[in-house]
This record gives structure tokens, sequence and C-alpha cells, in this order.
């Protein structure tokens, strides 16, 4: 393990990080707001952190794959800490450091939980902060760091391959890694632009319309309201927000096809997006019936039961009503659809709906091979067959997924003395980067435990880097390398 290039590229992605807490501070001097010494203070702090550990390191050294798990989960610890930094310093939050921590890993995970109350009487700062933090971990710091670490001298490929969600991930969109990673923060500005552009024509304000379109295409879930998108009480802004949550679950590199191209049957011809699509429809329309039949809770079933199914399955975050007071079994179908999640390539979480249909056709090939003991039934999709090694691999990052879930649900429950309701939900909307849950965290997380805090923020980072990579730097075969 080459302990300097790995210090080193750690503190090249903090010191790219830095300017980041400059954003918020212009904000603040927009709206004359006493944070911007709070921002400036906390850019110095990353910067000069980042510069400690780059110097660290010499020469141009190309990382080896497993440097790259090392370095991308140093990298997304290093920067929910160094993100931390505002909230603490900052007296309108009132936060400790482990709840500023879990705030800022949740924003840079896109997890959307949050320990803060009173998000309307916040400074604006603090609140374009937050949204900031999840724009910048959706598309991932590493994806964007890529495109810039070979000019430092820091190859980037193994961090690409370390940080990208889902089972393959040695495709690329374009021949070299760099133009890759370009393309893909192209294509985030451009989505990003046009979801601020329809929220604001929709009715928001163009701060409010900024700030939701960062956690929109994130896949994020932070709002700059207490009451999140039910604030605003508009079927036109819930129904962009739908849009661009559908938009951004899917493959971005099927975004970049469409694009590039100028088609779009690339998306229709995608066995994962039509399962995807699917999913949404028949959760829309279960939670729709569900309220249906309870006319006491909501006036509109199916315009909440739309939102909420798309917002949750996506793993977004975003509400427009208290749905854990939803009748029992609407919730928790909720939070369970949420372990499927989006499409892998996109910025939601969950397990990435490939695993679930590759684990679906694996199952229906044993019954077929029960059924016919002597028959051949290989694994195909998209008329291709599946390699052997993708097929093992989605089967053991299911079992990790759940074991990982049993042993933090009972490490909440004993650790908080929670129900097993509360314990269920917290461990899923962290580890499915999902945000909002039931039970005792249905309005927020602000009355957790440190020691509860700390394990769903490790959930947080197992579900954004997807277990393995996380994983891998535990065993000792990894330090002998």
């Amino acid at each position: 393990m080459r302990l300097p290039i790995i210090l080193r590229t750690t503190g090249a992605l903090l010191v790219l990080f830095s300017p980041a807490m400059l954003v918020p501070a212009v904000v603040a001097w927009i709206y004359g707001e006493a944070t911007v010494r709070t921002f400036a203070t906390a850019f110095g702090i990353t910067l000069a952190f980042g510069i400690a550990l780059w110097i660290c390191g010499r020469g141009r050294i190309d990382p080896r794959e497993g440097d790259g798990f090392l370095i991308t989960a140093l990298a997304y610890v290093g920067l929910g800490l160094c993100g931390a930094v505002p909230f603490m310093l900052d007296a309108s939050t009132q936060l400790s450091f482990t709840g500023a921590a879990f705030e800022s890993l949740s924003g840079i995970t896109t997890t959307g939980a949050t320990v803060l109350t009173g998000l309307d009487a916040l400074p604006k700062s603090i609140l374009f902060y937050r949204q900031f933090l999840q724009w910048v971990g959706g598309m991932g710091i590493i994806v964007l760091a890529v495109a810039i670490l070979p000019m430092l001298g820091v190859g980037g490929m193994q961090l690409y391959r370390a940080e990208s969600p889902g089972p393959v991930k040695d495709n690329k969109l374009t021949p070299r890694i760099t133009q890759t990673a370009k393309a893909l923060w192209l294509l985030y500005l451009g989505l990003t632009t046009a979801c601020a552009f329809a929220y604001w024509v929709a009715g928001m304000s163009l701060f409010d319309a900024i700030c939701h379109s960062f956690s929109t295409v994130a896949i994020g879930g932070f709002s700059t309201h207490d009451a999140s998108i039910g604030h605003f009480g508009s079927a036109a802004i819930e129904g962009v927000a739908i849009a661009f949550m559908v938009f951004s679950g899917i493959n971005f590199a099927l975004h970049f096809t469409a694009w590039s191209r100028r088609t779009l049957a690339g998306y229709s011809r995608d066995r994962e997006v039509r399962l995807y699509l699917g999913v949404l429809a028949g959760m829309s329309l279960v939670t729709g019936y569900l309220l249906g039949r309870e006319p006491q809770v909501t006036d509109s079933p199916f315009r909440d039961g739309l939102f909420q199914a798309v917002s949750i399955t996506t793993t977004t975050g975003f509400t427009t009503t208290n749905f854990s007071l939803w009748p029992s079994v609407t919730p928790v179908l909720l939070m369970l659809a949420a372990f499927a999640g989006g499409c892998a390539g996109s910025t939601a979480g969950g397990l990435k709906m490939i695993r679930v249909l590759l684990i679906y056709r694996q199952c229906v090939r044993e019954v077929r091979r029960l059924i016919h003991p002597l028959g051949v039934f290989p694994l195909k999709l998209a008329g291709e067959q599946v390699p052997r090694r993708v097929a093992d691999a989605v089967w053991s990052f299911f079992m990790a997924y759940i074991m990982i879930f049993v042993i933090l649900v009972c490490l909440v429950m004993a650790a908080g003395d929670f129900d097993f309701l509360t314990a269920f939900s917290a461990v899923g909307a962290c580890l499915n980067n999902l945000g909002p849950g039931l039970g005792d965290v249905a309005a927020n997380y602000a009355d957790l435990p440190d020691t509860v805090a700390w394990l769903l923020m490790s959930a947080m980072v197992l579900g954004r880097l997807e277990i393995f990579t996380l994983l891998v730097i535990f065993t000792r075969s990894f330090w002998r390398r």
C-alpha cells in the first residue's frame, strides 16, 4: 500500500472541494448574512488540511486499483468531516460535532436525513450550502476529480471504477476517463439548469428553484423548508419534481447516448429502464389505491400517492405530507420499494434495478432447472449472456447488503433502545441513501444518541460506495498487497 500517493490524492480532492465553501459565502454576502466569515474560515481549514495531505506525496504515480478503494473511502469521510465545519461554526444550527458530521455526510452521500429543525428560520447561506453539498455528492466528487487529477500528476480510472455505482463498472462513455467525467458533469449541469428553470416557471422563487434543483437532480431530498415540497402546495411544482426525479434515476450513460445520437430509442430498449418505470408506475397505483380506501387521510390520494411513490422509490426523499401517518402497510411498502432504488449509473441509491432484474431472472432460471433437470438455461440480458462473474457478484452484493442491514438494525436497537420499526426504517433510509424514516425518525434524526448517529453515518457511506468498496479495505489481504 503506497501511503504517500493515497494521502496526496485525498489531499487533492479536499483542495478541489474547498472552493465549495466560498459559493455559500457569496450567497451570505448577497443576503447580508454574518455567515460570510463562517464559510471563509471553513474554506481556510479545508484548504490547509488538503494542502497538508498533498505535500505528503511527490511525483506522477497512477494509483493501483486497491489504492483507489482506500482513496474513495477516505475522500468521502474527509469531505464529510470537513463539510461539517460550517455547521459547527454557525450559531444558528446549534449542532455538536456529531450532529454537524451527520448533516454533512448526509448531504455529501445524498442521503437527505437531517438533524436540523426550523429550516425556514435558518440563514439562506446555510440552506444553500446543504443543498450544494448534495449536488456535489450527487454525481460524485470522485468523478469530478478524475477530469482534473491527471493535470495534478495523479491518474483517475481506478477512482472512477471504485466510486461508480452498479454491477458492471468498466464501461466508459468515451475512450478517455477524463472525457467521461467531463461528459457526465456537462449532463449533470445541464439537467440541473433545466430543473431550476422549470421550478422557477412553476412558481418557486429563484433561490428555492436553484436549491431544490440541486437536491432533485442529485436525488438527495434536502429542502429549504421544514415541510419540504409540501410547503409550496403546488401541483405544478410537484409535477416538475416528479419528472426530474424519474429522469435523474435513469442511467446517465443512456442520457449521454440519447443526447449524442439525438434519439430516445435507447430508453425503450433498455430492460432496466423498463423495469424501473414499471416499478414506479406500479407503486404509484398501489399507493394511490391504498390511500383512496382511507378518505380521511388525504383529499388527493392519487396525487399524494404518485408523488411519494416516486420520491421514496427513487430514494430522493422529498415529502408533501407526513407519509409515516398513512395506513400501516403503505409507509412500510414505500420503504421496501426504496431498497430497489433507481438504475445503475444514476444518482439514486438502493440495490439498483439491474441487480433486482438479474436476481429475479436467476430465480426463474432455478425454477426452470427444477422442472427440467437436464435443461441448459443461460442467464441472458438484452439478448446477451450474462458473465458468470457478474451473476456471482450480484448475489454476493445482495447477501452482503442484507447481512449488513440486519447487523446495523440490531446495533441501532441495542445502542438507542429503539423499537424495530424505527431501527428498520432508520437503517434502511441511510443504507439506501433515502433520508426520511418511520417511527421516532419520521420527522428528523435530531434526537439520536451519538452512537446511533455514527452507526447511521457508516450506513450512509456504505450505501453510497455500494458496500464492497468500503468492506474491501477491512480485509487483511488488502493491506498485504
